[in-house]
C-alpha cells in the first residue's frame, strides 16, 4: 500500500516527516492557501565578497542573497523564491565549475540547516548531543564548507525562508510532491540560464524530505534536458511505507530494529559489543529473518517462539522481555523513545537518538517531543536571521521562517495516481533518473542514530529499486556516520561528510563501461 496524504496519516499515527527537521511554529499568514492575491515584488539581490582559508589556501567567493520570481503556465508571477548562492571568484572558467543545488526537507523546511550547519562558508556552533545555550551564538568560518570544490545555491522552497506565493499564486501551486519539484525545476533552469551555468557539472544535495524531492526533481530535470552529474541524499526516505507504524503494517518494526539496537548501545542500556558494525550486521540478519517471520505469523505465532523472539529483542534493544511481550513484539518509535531510558527519567531523541531530555511524565506511553529538535532550533533561527541581514546585507523586514505552516496542506497524491489512496513512493523516480542517464551517480549519507529515517530502511529501499541493471546499481553508494539525522551537528561526522561529498564531486567514477544501453 502506498499513501494518500500525510495529513491523513498524521491524524492516525503522528506526522512521519514533520519532525525530520526540528519543529518550528512560525507560520506567516501570507503562506495560507486561502490568502487573497498579494502584490508582486521586484526581484531583490545583495552581493558581497568574502574569503575563507582552507589550510594554506585562501578561497575568495561572492555571496548572493536574492529572490527570483516563479511563473505559471500563463507566464504570470505566482511565487517569489529566496536563495543564497556562493560562487568562487578565482575560478579560471566559472562555466565549467561544478554547481550544487542544496535544500532541506520537511516538507516545509528552509535550507538554513544545511546552509549554516553543514556546507555554507559560515557555520553556527552548536553543542553536540545536548541543548545549545541561549545567545550570544558563535558564527565561524566553516572548514567543512564545499565552496572550495563546488559553487552552491541554497534554495528555500515556497513557504520557507523568505519565499512565498505572490500575485494569484497560492500554496496549492507549490505544496505537493510534484508541485514542489516543478517549481524547483523552474528555478534551477532559470538560474543556470541567467548565470551561464548550463555547461557546469550539476549536483542535487537534499536532506530528509529533500531526498524525496531530489528523486522527483532529478527525474523531472533530466526529462526537461537538464542533465545531472550526481545526487547526494542525506538521511533518505524514498518509500514512506518504511516509516509507517500502524495496525497491520509490520515492515517498519523490522527496519527500525538495527537503529533501536545502535541507540541502546550508545546509551549503555545493553553491554557494548566488541565490534559494533558486526553487531549491527547480526541485527540486520535477525530482523529480516527470525523477527520478520515472527511478525508475519501474526496471531498464529506459537507462545514458545514468541518468548524466544522477545528474549532476543530484549538483548538487542535493552527493553524488557515483559514489555516486549505486552507490546506483541511491536514497539512503535514514540514508545521506544519513551521506554528506553524511562528508568533514568529521560526521553530519547528522534532526529538524533544520542540526545536525551527529561521525561516529564514517567507513566507516559509515548515520547512527548524530540529533545534534539528543541536543542538547536533557537540557535539556527537566530543565526540565519542575523547572518543574512548582517554579513550578506539582504534588506528585508520579514522574518526568515525555518519552517512554514504548509505541511498539513501538502498534496501527497502523485500525478497519474488516478485517485488511489497510496503511500508516497519515489524510488521509481530515482530509478528512472538513473536509467535515463547511466552516468548519473548517487551517494546516500546515513546516520546510525537517525530514528527519523533509519539507515536500514534506506538500505531496504535501495535494494528494492526496480529496473536497474547491476551496472546502474553500482552507481549508488552508501556512507555511514556515528551521528543522527543531521549528522553534521556532530563535528567529527561533519568533517567526514565534507570529505565524502567533496570526493564524490571531484572524483567522478569513470562511467564509460556504464554507457547507454547498459540497462
Amino acid at each position: 500500500m502506498r499513501f494518500c496524504t500525510i495529513i491523513l496519516v498524521a491524524s492516525m499515527l503522528a506526522t512521519p516527516l514533520g519532525a525530520q527537521r526540528p519543529n518550528t511554529t512560525a507560520a506567516a499568514a501570507d503562506r495560507d492557501t486561502t490568502a487573497k492575491a498579494t502584490p508582486i515584488p521586484n526581484e531583490a539581490s545583495s552581493a558581497t565578497d568574502h574569503t575563507i582559508r582552507f589550510g594554506g589556501q585562501l578561497v575568495p567567493y561572492r555571496a548572493t542573497a536574492a529572490t527570483m520570481l516563479l511563473k505559471n503556465d500563463k507566464d504570470e508571477s505566482i511565487g517569489v523564491l529566496y536563495y543564497t548562492a556562493y560562487t568562487r571568484t578565482d575560478a579560471r572558467d566559472p562555466s565549467q565549475r561544478p554547481i550544487s543545488f542544496i535544500y532541506n526537507g520537511g516538507p516545509g523546511s528552509a535550507s538554513a540547516w544545511l546552509h549554516m550547519g553543514a556546507f555554507g562558508p559560515r557555520r553556527i556552533v552548536t553543542t553536540d548531543a545536548a541543548f545549545t545555550p541561549p545567545p550570544p551564538y558563535q558564527i565561524v568560518d566553516n572548514q567543512s564548507s564545499l565552496i572550495d570544490v563546488t559553487d552552491m545555491v541554497f534554495i528555500d522552497p515556497i513557504g520557507t525562508g523568505f519565499s512565498k506565493p505572490v500575485g494569484k499564486g497560492t500554496g496549492k501551486d507549490f505544496w505537493g510532491v510534484d508541485e514542489d519539484a516543478k517549481s524547483l525545476a523552474q528555478f534551477i533552469s532559470q538560474y543556470v540560464s541567467r548565470n551561464g551555468r548550463w555547461a557546469s557539472p550539476k549536483y542535487l544535495i537534499g536532506e530528509s524530505y529533500g531526498t524525496t524531492r531530489s528523486a522527483v526533481l532529478g527525474d523531472r530535470l533530466q526529462r526537461d534536458g537538464v542533465t545531472l552529474n550526481g545526487i547526494v541524499l542525506i538521511s533518505s526516505v524514498l518509500d514512506f511505507e518504511t516509516l509507517l507504524f500502524s495496525p497491520g503494517h509490520d515492515l517498519s518494526y523490522v527496519l527500525y530494529l538495527p537503529s533501536y539496537a545502535a541507540t541502546a548501545v550508545f546509551h549503555k542500556v545493553i553491554p557494548a559489543p566488541s565490534n559494533v558494525p558486526g553487531f549491527l550486521a547480526d541485527v540486520r540478519r535477525y530482523a529480516l529473518g527470525e523477527y520478520s517471520a515472527a511478525l508475519a505469523a501474526g496471531a498464529t505465532l506459537a507462545a514458545d517462539r514468541k518468548a524466544a523472539v522477545a528474549k532476543q529483542l530484549a538483548a538487542y534493544t535493552g527493553l524488557s522481555e515483559d514489555y516486549l511481550l505486552k507490546a506483541d513484539l511491536r514497539v512503535p518509535l514514540r514508545q521506544f523513545m519513551a521506554e528506553l531510558q524511562r528508568s533514568r527519567g529521560l526521553v530519547t531523541g528522534r532526529l538524533d537518538s544520542r540526545f536525551s531530555g527529561p521525561l516529564p511524565d514517567l507513566l507516559s506511553e509515548n515520547a512527548p517531543g524530540d529533545p534534539q529538535s528543541s536543542a538547536v532550533t533557537g540557535a539556527f533561527t537566530a543565526a540565519v536571521n542575523a547572518y543574512l541581514r548582517g554579513e550578506l546585507k539582504f534588506d528585508t523586514q520579514e522574518r526568515y521562517s525555518l519552517g512554514g505552516g504548509n505541511q498539513g496542506q501538502w498534496n501527497w497524491t502523485r500525478e497519474g495516481s488516478r485517485g488511489w489512496a497510496t503511500t508516497t513512493y519515489v524510488g521509481s523516480d530515482l530509478a528512472q533518473a538513473l536509467i535515463t542517464n547511466p552516468y548519473l551517480r548517487v551517494e546516500i549519507e546515513n546516520g546510525y542514530y537517525d530514528l527519523a529515517t533509519p539507515f536500514f530502511a534506506t538500505e531496504y529501499s535501495v535494494s528494492h529499486l526496480d529496473g536497474l541493471s547491476p551496472a546502474l546499481r553500482d552507481n549508488i553508494k552508501l556512507k555511514y556516520y556515528d551521528a543522527g539525522h543531521m549528522m553534521y551537528l556532530y563535528e567529527p561526522a561533519l568533517t567526514e561528510l565534507k570529505q565524502n561529498v567533496a570526493r564524490f564531486i571531484l572524483n567522478p567514477t569513470p562511467a564509460t563501461a556504464r554507457a547507454a544501453g547498459s540497462n
